[in-house]
């Protein structure tokens, strides 16, 4: 089947109807307009349509040539859609389309990255988000600059007349009215009669009756700041020169997203600054403005979704896994209450439910496959090919079996399908000490062969039998682990099993025995496979010092997400004093910073800044290094992992050495889950050379020099790799030493 657009009674007492037919792609969440006549969605190639309801006639109103769109929302009485796309130059607009004239209008002006627009619903006002604070951050290791905060909200008058919704405040100040003196037949006026006396709170007053007085329900008044009021004014948007009538919200430059309006409030997201590797120092918000008090009220942190009711008067926001309803005022944290989930079960038919995600799997990508064609597959006779083999599905895991084998007929590298309902039990976490035992078997017992180096300044690589205090050494028996006798009849990790969560406690001597035994206590941790990457780094480090004399530097980038793009960080800019460097990508993981690594390795020098009191002189740009370079690749150097090299390349930044690389370069994205939890990756956007031609795909990255790391060398303690991008560099180093330019003499200006 394909996603259509349904209508369905709530109480489910009348047959669906269906309203789309003939779809052929994803679509987005439907929104009625506020009239009830009409139905907005849009799909995955960016298209947005209108459905008239009473008629099922669909047309298309725009067509994003990048992306899709999302942020698509009616005016209060279902006149006018707006909704933001990107323009050629990436940024994006926002628009109006007039439902009575059938035109697109923008609305905002093309040179900012403007989106998530929200209707007042007065229908004076078109709010909307906007890239325009350009004070950057700057970073400490080198002068460059990166944005953050830099969203703000404003708002566009929808017609000439309307007035400035934050006028200049008044600074005048509210003088009491003094008394009457005693004898003064001044009458009050007749407001002034409605106003509480003042009373002196020195005298004694008169007794209250102990029982309010009830308030008849004819004066009651509703509040108009719970639900949305409506205008009785006709809707009407005079698109002349409209994108001159904003006005910006007083409010500061931040991380907004989510914005929505009621009436007399904004209501939006605060996300919190994005760091690759760490978290944030903040948690994401939903906040509330009052227009007319100018205030800003913080309703809840670490919300990751929040939605308003259609009236205004309620928000519900998801925290974690929980959900909590509130009053959608400034006050709303009052009335805070969590929805219970409790009563909520489904009955799932598995047979129907795999049925479902096998099609949604094909569809997904029929959808989003890089190109259209599939490679050249019948993607529909594949489908049915496959689909023969459901009715022996018997578990999860079954199915997407099925589905890989179905996607890799369409032989591309980045092709994932993962999860779903099924568990997989926990594994035992053991209490590691960061270290390696071996058996001393006339003595029965484990000893400590070698104890991880570790870099304890950095929690990724704590040793914990490197910290202070911890008195053990390499060649230490170990006698007792927390009190049970330790032999090597006995895995000794199974005295660590299920004991991670608290400090061990180990007793060790120099001997075999316990006489003159001593106590140590560690922290565990649970995975050592930080302290084994960095203890061989650190040797491949120390053995390029070794064999130059510590004129070549050497980096090894992991991956290119957060740990690739830390230990460049880290060991880049204290080498850029080598006179060359060597930067290693062997089983380097994929990820997406390799673009930011090829802009720093590929800067050069333009001129450099001398100071009196420095004899070393200042690169222009900053952190150049001016150096040769090589770089190691290896058939584990994947996705970025692969681009890397091929771009160090392109650069011309040095030769490659080692083996031809993985071959995957089709990146994947998202594009939501399945029914029962699980996920499905579709290769979507591919890399193309400046020539136009599809590259790395299926075959990876040449090497320039193959050189095979090859067991006996291995065994030995050698790196051949290694070795040749080391005499590489320093062939070049020979033929063309790298050096600044020398202080020149001092200027004479006498003359």
């Amino acid at each position: 089947g394909e996603e259509e657009i349904w209508t369905i009674a709530q109480d489910g007492l009348t047959p669906p109807e269906q309203l789309t037919k003939g779809g052929s792609a994803q679509r987005y969440a439907p929104e009625w307009s506020g009239d009830g006549k009409k139905i907005a969605f849009s799909d995955k190639d960016g298209k947005v349509y209108i459905l008239i309801v009473a008629d099922k006639k669909l047309t298309q109103i725009a067509d994003a040539p990048r992306g899709q769109v999302q942020d698509y929302e009616w005016s209060p009485k279902g006149n006018y859609l707006t909704f933001s796309y990107p323009g050629t130059n990436g940024f994006s607009s926002v628009y109006v389309y007039d439902t009575i004239n059938n035109k697109l209008n923008r609305v905002t002006d093309q040179m900012f990255n403007s989106f998530n627009p929200a209707f007042d619903p007065s229908g004076d006002y078109l709010y909307f988000l906007s890239d325009r604070e350009f004070a950057p951050q700057i970073s400490s290791i080198e002068f460059n600059y990166a944005l953050n905060r830099e969203t703000m909200i404003y708002a566009v008058a929808l017609r000439k007349d309307v007035k400035n919704p934050f006028p200049p405040e008044s600074d005048e100040v509210t003088i009491a009215t003094e008394p009457t003196p005693p004898g003064d037949d001044t009458k009050l006026k007749p407001e002034d009669e409605l106003k509480p006396k003042p009373q002196d709170e020195k005298q004694p007053q008169p007794a209250t009756s102990p029982s309010p007085s009830p308030t008849p329900a004819s004066t009651a008044t509703p509040d108009p700041t719970r639900k949305n009021v409506p205008s009785p004014k006709p809707e009407t948007i005079d698109f002349d020169a409209i994108t001159a009538r904003v006005t910006r919200i007083p409010l500061p430059p931040e991380n907004y997203g989510g914005l929505t309006a009621k009436t007399g409030h904004l209501i939006y997201f605060v996300g919190a600054p994005f760091y690759y590797g760490r978290q944030s120092d903040r948690q994401p918000s939903v906040r509330i403005f009052a227009i007319k008090d100018r205030k800003e009220t913080i309703l809840s942190e670490n919300v990751n979704s929040y939605s308003l009711s259609g009236d205004g008067s309620k928000l519900i926001y998801g925290q974690g896994a929980a959900y909590f309803l509130m009053d959608a005022t400034p006050q709303g944290v009052t009335s805070k209450k969590p929805v219970s989930t409790a009563g909520l079960v489904a009955e799932i038919n598995p047979t129907e439910e795999w049925n479902q995600i096998f099609g949604e799997v094909w569809r997904r990508y029929r959808d989003w496959f890089y190109v259209p064609n599939m490679h050249g597959y019948d993607w529909a006779k594949l489908r049915e090919e496959y689909k023969a083999w459901l009715p022996y599905v018997a578990h999860r895991s079954d199915l997407s079996y099925v589905i890989g084998e179905m996607i890799a007929e369409l032989t591309v590298q980045h092709a994932y399908i993962e999860g779903g309902d099924f568990n997989t039990p926990a594994r035992p976490r053991v209490a590691l000490p960061g270290a390696r035992f071996e058996i001393d078997r006339s003595a029965n017992r484990y000893r400590i062969s070698k104890i991880y180096e570790g870099q304890n300044e950095e929690d990724i690589y704590r040793s914990p039998l490197t910290e202070v205090g911890v008195d053990i050494k390499p060649g230490d028996y170990v006698l007792q682990i927390n009190g049970e006798e330790v032999t090597a009849d006995k895995d000794i990790y199974q005295h660590l099993r299920n004991r991670a969560d608290a400090p061990v406690i180990m007793t060790v001597n120099s001997t075999p025995n316990l006489q003159g035994a001593r106590t140590i206590s560690y922290r565990p941790i649970t995975d050592e496979g930080n302290l084994v990457y960095l203890d061989w780094i650190t040797a491949n480090r120390r053995r390029v010092e070794q064999m130059t004399g510590g004129r070549v530097g050497y980096i090894h980038v992991p991956d290119m997400g957060a740990n690739g793009i830390r230990e460049f960080i880290k060991y880049f800019y204290p080498q850029l004093d080598k006179e060359g460097i060597v930067v290693d990508v062997r089983a380097n993981g994929g990820g997406n910073v390799s673009r930011m690594l090829i802009e720093r390795l590929r800067r050069k020098v333009l001129g450099v800044n001398y100071s009196r009191t420095s004899d070393l002189a200042n690169t222009y740009p900053d952190g150049v290094f001016i150096g040769p370079m090589a770089a190691i690749l290896n058939e584990n150097s994947s996705s970025d992992g692969d681009i890397f090299p091929y771009m160090f390349r392109e650069a011309g930044l040095g030769p490659l050495i080692g083996k031809r690389s993985w071959g995957g370069v089709v990146g994947i994205s998202n594009r939501g889950g399945l029914i029962d939890g699980g996920g499905v990756s579709v290769p979507e956007s591919a890399l193309v050379n400046t020539r136009g031609e599809w590259i790395i795909e299926g075959y990876g990255v040449d090497p320039d020099i193959e050189v095979e790391n090859d067991p006996k060398s291995v065994v030995a303690g050698r790196d051949p790799q290694l070795e040749r991008a080391v005499q590489e560099v320093m062939k070049k180093m020979s033929a063309s030493p790298a050096k600044l330019p020398s202080r020149p003499a001092a200027p004479v200006k006498t003359n």
